[in-house]
């Protein structure tokens, strides 16, 4: 065997795993990785500036799917500690990211070693493994197992960190002898399937719930396929969106008590058969369980056993791939119904009904702008094609409401760990992913400042994509949570800008940072200033290869429409009564302008 260092063999290992776009920020203990990176060529690397916004790009890059792993490198000690949001946000939403930390070397742990921490046992509650290689000889072995994990069953992040000494130790290794591990997937039983057309049988109005394990199975079609077949209508939750259509007649809007849509609530409030495919009973999703679960009968599908029963004990359940699932669920149907189900038939023309005229308002004229319009003119002016990526906040909740959906993986969202500034480092790893696709983010102000920095990666590197930030001056869902408190206290970002007076006292110039930092901006203050700006803002971008920043100027306080359960969300804003006049980008009312239908 070919006689190397451990490092040498890694890069190796990430082409043959296919893992070779990495991001992250070089240190003293992980040079001799790069310098293997750099001697062998075909890892590309994303210089991050900040080892949080690398660990959010690596996410980004591998929430875009087709297989693609994000590699997240960083040094010891805070390189390591750095990246343990990403590993959070990844493992939360079942994303597979490889994290490499550079360590002190083996004889120097435990001694308070500069910048050595057990950065394993940091990142251990938050990967499905965690581990300090202290013999370059399992390096190779290490190596596999991790990749295999990420795979297998509910995808997630690992972490390798690798002592100093490790990394430059000569071990043999042939990288033709070297085979990826085989992935566990669980797959439905024929049995399942068939105890789940029975309840089917049973039921008057059932629907499908899209959870994020169809996305994360590519199982789309599938999920598409089993729907039409059966004629049942589908209700997505939010890490699901897109996987079937917006415009689909199938397709019921996201179910919730914050990311949801009206007619998606009240459609399910009216269901008696519930059949979740990769989904986890999210308590955004849910909301108070009582009256989510009220008498209906429930089937929960999910890959991960210590899922099902964590939130409410189904009635039925199978642990399984979501594209399996779909699949065999598919097949059986077949044989017991031999052509497409019409029996629910009038149910589905209830729920279109629901759809066309359970809405809310969009169409505001107000200056500053209501966010409502904002999202309107963001609908107005990006087709189908269109890949959003956002994080928490009124921006992510309100866009959730509004926007559509056509594509999967179109809608990249860190939805449970949702961390502040994850957005921006996540859109350029999304265009590193698929430079084919138009990528449009989203965020607040305040998700926009923590990792503006950023900007000067996707400027130096040449990433163009958009991205809207929507500028009300003030941390506003959590001001909308202090209501329960009778305060507005310290969630105002708003001062007089003595260098920017033309910031009107929203604080921040950030049409001015952003220029600085390579890019280019546009503050927008009415509707018609706004629609002009995202009607150009890509072919800016394109020109330009750079991010171009699109701020929007929002009205200081905004509510947006939520609640503690599916039948009592609290609407702030005047209904959509006339939803021609009222919300003239809704799905149901006909296609975007430019918008290809992908039913």
């Amino acid at each position: 065997m070919t006689r190397m260092r451990a490092v040498d063999a890694i890069a190796l290992i990430l082409a043959k795993e296919g893992a070779t776009q990495a991001f992250g920020v070089p240190g003293a203990a992980i040079n001799p990785l790069y310098s293997a990176m750099r001697a062998h060529g075909g890892i590309r690397h994303v210089l991050a500036r900040h080892v949080e916004a690398a660990s959010h790009m690596a996410e980004g890059f591998s929430r875009v799917g087709g297989g693609r792993i994000g590699v997240c490198i960083g040094t010891s000690g805070p390189g390591g500690t750095d990246m343990v949001t990403g590993m959070y946000s990844a493992s939360a939403d079942s994303v597979p990211i490889l994290c490499l930390t550079g360590q002190a070397a083996v004889p120097m742990l435990h001694k308070e070693e500069f910048q050595a921490v057990d950065i394993a046992a940091v990142a251990a509650p938050v990967t499905k493994m965690a581990v300090t290689v202290l013999e370059a000889a399992q390096v190779p072995g290490t190596m596999a197992k991790a990749f295999q994990l990420m795979r297998s069953g509910r995808p997630g992040p690992v972490l390798v960190d690798l002592p100093l000494d490790v990394q430059v130790t000569v071990i043999e290794f042939d990288i033709d002898a070297y085979q990826p591990l085989p992935v566990e997937r669980p797959a439905m039983s024929a049995y399942q399937a068939e105890r789940i057309l029975d309840m089917l049988d049973a039921s008057r109005h059932p629907l499908l719930i899209c959870g994020g394990g169809v996305i994360s199975a590519e199982a789309a079609d599938d999920m598409v396929a089993l729907a039409e077949y059966l004629g049942v209508p589908v209700v997505s939750t939010l890490m699901g969106w897109g996987a079937v259509p917006d415009d689909h007649r199938l397709a019921q809007g996201l179910v919730g008590i914050q990311t949801s849509q009206r007619y998606a609530n009240a459609t399910f409030l009216e269901s008696d058969l519930v059949i979740g495919i990769g989904n986890r009973w999210a308590s955004r999703h849910t909301g108070d369980l009582d009256t989510y679960r009220g008498q209906r009968r429930f089937v929960h599908v999910d890959i991960e056993p210590t899922q099902v029963g964590r939130v409410f004990p189904p009635d039925f359940w199978s642990v399984s791939d979501a594209g399996a699932a779909l699949r065999t669920l598919l097949q059986a149907a077949r044989q017991r119904y031999s052509a497409p189900l019409e029996r629910y038939g009038s149910w589905v023309q209830e729920c279109q009904e629901r759809k066309r005229t359970l809405l809310r308002r969009t169409h505001f004229d107000e200056v500053p702008m209501k966010p409502q319009r904002v999202y309107e003119e963001m609908c107005r002016a990006f087709g189908p094609e269109t890949r959003y990526v956002t994080t928490i906040g009124l921006s992510q909740i309100a866009a959730a409401q509004m926007l559509h959906v056509y594509r999967p993986r179109h809608w990249v969202n860190a939805s449970q760990a949702s961390p502040l500034g994850w957005t921006l480092p996540a859109a350029i790893g999304a265009s590193v992913a698929d430079p084919s696709t138009p990528v449009v983010a989203l965020s607040g102000d305040y998700d926009f400042q923590f990792l503006i920095e950023e900007l000067a990666v996707a400027a130096q590197l040449q990433i163009p994509y958009v991205h809207v930030v929507v500028n009300n001056a003030y941390l506003g869902l959590i001001r909308q949570a202090q209501r329960a408190f009778d305060m507005d206290y310290q969630v105002q970002l708003s001062f007089v800008n003595i260098n920017a007076p033309q910031t009107r006292g929203y604080g921040v110039d950030h049409v001015g940072v952003v220029e600085a930092l390579g890019c280019r901006a546009v503050r927008a203050h009415t509707p018609e200033e706004l629609a002009q700006a995202l009607s150009s803002a890509r072919q800016t971008a394109l020109r330009d290869q750079v991010p171009v920043v699109v701020e929007a100027v929002l009205e200081r306080v905004t509510n947006v429409s939520m609640g503690t359960s599916l039948d009592a969300v609290n609407e702030f804003e005047p209904l959509a009564h006339d939803p021609a006049a009222d919300a003239p980008l809704a799905v149901a009312l006909g296609p975007e302008p430019g918008a290809v239908s992908q039913t």
